[in-house]
């Protein structure tokens, strides 16, 4: 779509062309009008100055296109040329008495007299040639009004001219300041609109801030703003109530699950009702977070991940695989967050690669000044997979181990943190899962921290 204060501009143009165009033809036609005779009188001696040839004493008016034309269309047409004692005459049996003598003494000029018996005119036009002085008296002559249009628009194409390029500057200026003013009331509309929290859209633009041509755009914007935080709204209350209904009978069912008599069966069924556990209070927390329930505060990144590691430690344990932690530099690295919601995005990313980094036997846990990331030396991704897994229902797990939902609400706890989720990795060389935050500020030292289990 091109743009609006081009359009305009081009539109205001072409008007104000048309405009001008339809005033100078209504002009052209009006003014003939009002002076009909002198306007045909002075085209027409000047088609007769042209035709007419003087050579020694012989005046000749010669037969011209414009001529003929004015013949044709002038049925009683007639006219006197003469120059001192050299006369040409044509249409002698229409021309009525005179009032006029040859030859003619009078001033040099064109005017318009009456015949005697004061029933027509005729035209008089005596120009200065050289030493002689040609007069031409001309009678019922008809003169088509495209012939006095040219002639008039011949004889005025300079005042024509200027009046164009005055007109045309004024509506270029005016095009410009137009176009600017819709650009500034458009650029209000804009900023206000970026004002906006996405998060939060219930705020609205003004409407007595925007010009009164915008105010229905404006209008529909804050209709569109309103039922997209309804909806908003609407989802989190959704996942919030969810989940906390959700939590009541996993509670009783992990009591249940303790009189399977079954070892293994009981050990497989607290597995898959803690990753269920996990999973609903990440979607409380991310419902509470959204819904600023929980009012963010600094918290300690390194030990987060200490204690998530921790809980890590026994199924590492049985798995052969070593945990470890290791930080970039000085901690403890502080960033503004949920404490509730930082420790399931990490115990997702490592529990995650416990279960999905097959051939994996190291899994450390980077700290460094704008996040953690947590690194495995495992089989890695198939390329172009990255993306996928932060789909929701997405698993890197081909026996379809798994939800699919965790990188997924990660990803958004991120999102409400400010940060980010960025996973890279490469078939046989590992898989990195980086939680970003915007302002990871590092304090105070402490020493580095290993935590092993074989």
């Amino acid at each position: 779509m091109t743009s609006i204060a081009r359009t305009f501009a081009l539109s205001l143009g072409c008007a104000a062309t048309t405009i001008f165009l339809i005033m100078l033809s209504i002009f052209i036609l009006r003014y003939p009008m009002e002076e009909r005779e002198f306007k045909t009188c002075r085209v027409v001696a000047a088609v007769l100055n042209r035709a007419t040839v003087i050579e020694g004493q012989n005046l000749t008016v010669r037969s011209t296109p414009a001529l003929e034309e004015l013949k044709a269309d002038s049925p009683n047409l007639w006219y006197v040329v003469s120059a001192g004692d050299l006369v040409s005459e044509y249409g002698s049996e229409h021309r009525p008495p005179l009032p006029i003598a040859f030859p003619y003494r009078g001033p040099v000029g064109l005017s318009v007299f009456s015949t005697h018996d004061q029933k027509s005119t005729f035209c008089l036009d005596v120009a200065q040639w050289g030493s002689l002085r040609l007069t031409t008296m001309v009678g019922e002559p008809q003169v088509r009004f495209g012939r006095i249009a040219r002639n008039f628009l011949v004889r005025s194409i300079f005042p024509i001219f200027l009046l164009a390029l005055a007109f045309a500057a004024t509506v270029a200026v005016g095009s410009a300041l137009a176009a600017r003013f819709v650009s500034r009331g458009i650029a209000r509309v804009t900023h206000r609109a970026l004002a906006i929290d996405p998060a939060a859209p219930q705020g609205s633009i003004s409407l007595s801030e925007v010009p009164h041509e915008l105010k229905p755009l404006v209008a529909a914007l804050n209709r569109a703003f309103a039922e997209i935080d309804a909806y908003i709204r609407m989802q989190r209350r959704f996942l919030g109530n969810a989940a906390h209904q959700l939590r009541t009978p996993l509670t009783l069912l992990r009591a249940k699950i303790e009189d399977v008599p079954q070892p293994a069966l009981r050990t497989e069924l607290v597995r898959d009702v803690r990753r269920l556990t996990s999973l609903v209070s990440a979607m409380l927390d991310l419902a509470r977070l959204q819904n600023h329930a929980i009012e963010k505060r600094p918290i300690d990144l390194a030990q987060i991940t200490l204690d998530v590691l921790a809980d890590f430690s026994p199924s590492a344990l049985d798995a052969g695989i070593e945990l470890a932690l290791e930080q970039d530099g000085k901690g403890p690295f502080l960033v503004q967050g949920v404490d509730a919601a930082v420790r399931s995005a990490l115990a997702n990313l490592v529990g995650n690669a416990l279960i999905h980094a097959h051939g994996a036997r190291r899994i450390v846990a980077a700290l460094s000044s704008d996040g953690i990331s947590i690194d495995d030396d495992g089989a890695g991704l198939p390329a172009g997979a990255e993306h996928k897994l932060l789909e929701p229902f997405q698993t890197g797990n081909t026996a379809g181990d798994g939800a699919g939902l965790g990188l997924s609400i990660v990803r958004e706890i991120m999102a409400a943190h400010g940060g980010e989720l960025v996973i890279s990795s490469a078939p046989g060389r590992g898989t990195t899962m980086s939680l970003r935050f915007p302002a990871a500020a590092a304090t105070v030292a402490s020493p580095q921290l290993d935590l092993q289990a074989r």
